[in-house]
């Protein structure tokens, strides 16, 4: 039905509505889910807001710091005005005081995108945690947990008899795991034989039943990456502007914060908090700062460099826009 102006219900909606999205205009391009990863300060979040603003659909994050509710500056969260316009999962979800397994994010962001996909739409997933991205897409086992009686027995065994002897028990009980795994790597070895002592099922076992979404939905995975020199050129950039924005302050009000291991981890806090306790000058903290997150960024950059399945788009002087459209049109193109 039109009103006086001769605009249909869906037209006036949409133009209310129009600062939120941008509806594709090719309505052949396939539905996907779209995973864009790769190391940090590739331009990730402009890209993935740009793409599900065309595409009128939503993100899920899959980055294991963009969880907390209290850290913003020091995690690079999405601006108030990206969360506004296009929603994000997976963004603002705990306190930093409490702890979030692999698995629970496996199972709750899994079951997410299934149903967001299920709607009719793309998903797009977007961040630079390996283990989330690998999880979604290959899946996780629910974790056995420690046993530690169980563990001193198995190392004091290792010390008696060697490594070996315990690497002979694990072929005894699950050789497809020994096949991968040195007989010297003891730790691997003693894990392995713990969750089969305590479930009684073998670890290669458990990976099979562990079910991602790679083999299950349509997806395509990209993955942005920039020559070293200027990664690590926005990365100190970066830096620079998180200290002007106030994440000397918001370390502080952290700090006063029971911070869950995983959340004292978060690139920022240990190195603040130095200057805060008067261990060390702005200027060094700032320094180990970017130092530690270049060290990250080449750890992403090794990560995901190992995954066969990603289609790499070298961003090096490329806009938000244009790597957006590079997506769109490979997605098109049924690439």
């Amino acid at each position: 039905m039109k009103d006086e102006g001769g605009k249909t219900k869906e037209e006036r909606r949409r133009k209310k509505d129009d600062k939120k999205y941008i509806p594709h205009p090719s309505s052949h391009v396939p539905r996907y889910i779209v995973f864009i990863v790769g190391p940090t300060a590739t331009g990730k979040t402009d890209a993935a807001y740009l793409l599900a603003r065309q595409l009128n659909c939503e993100v899920v994050s899959c980055d294991s710091m963009l969880v907390y509710k209290e850290a913003s500056v020091i995690i690079s969260k999405p601006s108030d005005k990206i969360l506004k316009e296009v929603p994000h999962h997976f963004v603002d979800i705990i306190s930093v005081k409490d702890s979030y397994s692999v698995f629970e994010y496996y199972k709750e962001a899994s079951e997410k995108i299934r149903n967001l996909f299920s709607k009719g739409g793309s998903v797009i997933v977007c961040g630079g945690s390996g283990l989330y991205a690998k999880a979604l897409l290959d899946g996780v086992f629910e974790g056995v947990g420690e046993n530690k009686e169980l563990r001193c027995q198995l190392e004091r065994k290792a010390r008696e008899y060697g490594s070996q002897y315990l690497y002979k028990e694990l072929e005894k009980v699950d050789t497809e795991t020994a096949a991968k795994i040195s007989p010297n790597d003891l730790k691997r070895v003693i894990r392995a034989l713990e969750v089969y002592t305590i479930s009684g099922v073998p670890l290669s076992r458990k990976k099979k039943e562990a079910c991602g979404i790679y083999n299950e939905l349509p997806v395509k995975v990209f993955g942005l990456r920039l020559n070293r020199p200027q990664m690590y050129d926005r990365i100190n950039k970066r830096v620079d502007r998180m200290v002007e924005a106030g994440a000397v302050s918001e370390v502080k009000e952290l700090l006063k914060l029971d911070l869950s291991v995983t959340a004292g981890k978060i690139i920022g806090v240990k190195e603040l908090s130095s200057f805060l306790k008067n261990e060390s000058s702005l200027d060094e903290a700032m320094e180990n700062m970017k130092r530690n997150t270049r060290r990250f960024a080449k750890r992403q950059v090794t990560w995901f460099g190992a995954d066969k399945r990603i289609e790499w788009i070298d961003v090096d002087n490329m806009t938000s826009e244009q790597i957006k459209n590079i997506i769109i049109n490979n997605v098109g193109a049924g690439l």
